[in-house]
Order: C-alpha cells, then sequence, then structure tokens
C-alpha cells in the first residue's frame, strides 16, 4: 500500500498479540511490480517454511517499501507468489504470514494508492475494524485486531495475496478511466525507451 494518503492517523490500533518487529540492514531492494504483470493477478499460496531466505526477502522487502516509499507491501508485489506481507505503520514495523480476516465490522471510506498503481488513489469503502489471524517471524500462531488506517492496509495487502488490485474495488467507470490512464502511460514510457535506445550509441551505415 503506498503512503499516498490523508495526513490524520485517527484511531486507535489495538493488537492482541503483535507481530514481530524487525531490525533491518542495509541491502538491495526489490523491484515492485506494476499494473500489466500479470502475476499481481494470480492468488498466493501459503508459507510453509519460515527460514533464513525468507527473513532475507522480508528484509529486502522492507527497503523496496522505504524506499518506494509505502506503508505496506505484499510478496507478489516483488514477484513471490507467497501468502505474506511486510508493513510499517506509526513506525511499528512487522511481518504477517498466511492471514486470514476472521471478523469485520463497519464501514471506512479513505483515499487509497497501490505501489503497484503508481500516482494514482482512489476513495474505496473497506471494513473499519478486523480481527485477523495469521503467523509471525517468529512461526508463532498470532491475532491482530485493526482499526481504520491499519485495518485498511491489511485487507489491502491480503487483496494482493488474492490476485486483486484495488482497481477492483471501482465502479465502471471509475475503472475504465483508470485503466485507460495506466495503458496511456504504458504507450509513453515504451516510446520514451525506445526513443532513448536508438538514439543512443554510435550509428554505422
Amino acid at each position: 500500500m503506498s503512503d499516498e494518503r490523508r495526513p490524520a492517523r485517527s484511531g486507535a490500533i489495538g493488537n492482541a498479540e503483535a507481530p514481530v518487529s524487525v531490525t533491518l540492514p542495509v541491502m538491495a531492494s526489490q523491484r515492485i511490480r506494476t499494473y500489466g504483470d500479470p502475476v499481481l493477478n494470480t492468488k498466493a499460496t501459503d508459507v510453509t517454511d519460515i527460514d533464513g531466505k525468507f527473513v532475507k526477502l522480508c528484509d529486502d522487502m522492507f527497503v523496496a517499501m522505504y524506499d518506494a516509499p509505502g506503508i505496506g507491501l505484499a510478496a507478489p508485489q516483488v514477484g513471490v507468489q507467497k501468502r505474506f506481507f511486510v508493513y510499517d505503520i506509526d513506525d511499528e514495523p512487522g511481518v504477517l504470514i498466511n492471514p486470514t480476516v476472521t471478523e469485520s465490522d463497519g464501514d471506512w471510506v479513505f483515499e487509497e494508492g497501490c505501489l503497484s498503481v503508481p500516482g494514482m488513489s482512489f476513495e474505496i469503502v473497506r471494513p473499519k475494524q478486523i480481527l485477523v489471524s495469521g503467523i509471525d517471524l517468529d512461526g508463532n500462531d498470532v491475532t491482530v485486531e485493526a482499526d481504520e488506517l491499519f485495518s485498511r492496509l491489511i485487507q489491502h495487502e491480503i487483496d494482493h495475496l488474492d490476485g486483486v488490485l484495488l482497481l477492483e474495488h471501482l465502479d465502471d467507470d471509475q475503472r475504465r478511466e483508470a485503466i485507460k490512464e495506466l495503458n496511456a502511460r504504458k504507450v509513453a514510457a515504451e516510446a520514451e525507451r525506445a526513443l532513448k535506445a536508438s538514439s543512443g550509441g554510435l550509428q554505422l551505415p
């Protein structure tokens, strides 16, 4: 989830058992996949092993998320079809593995953006409060109670794990206009790359 949001961060966030915080070394960032990449439309599978390689991937994802910048990043957004995401909300980073929403209540409208749909945001209605079960980075079962922004972040990232982009929460007209804009950007970017390639280097007869 991108950090393109309104300044207010109202509402309490309660964790019955909070996911583990992570200390991050400096390392290379993962490339964030964007609209049009088929990996974003594929449902991810459960994580079965939490080993050193997995922990390093989480650390790399944190770097990518902070660089973007964003407040959440799901594994499919870096091309990994596994059910987990990293996040940092109110300077409290965490990792949630194999998350499942077990309860929800209320509605909350909020301007929501996405790192995989850069430069765009939309008012989207989601449940205001949720209860989520999952696993933390130590392999412990956790239950997370989330409200407002934290609730929205978790739901947004779980959408990614299910192969769902925020565009699918728009009405038909909004979705059509958004896709039109995204396709136009893609064409412009490809044209710019082609122009740079054709003008670079020594041209021989």
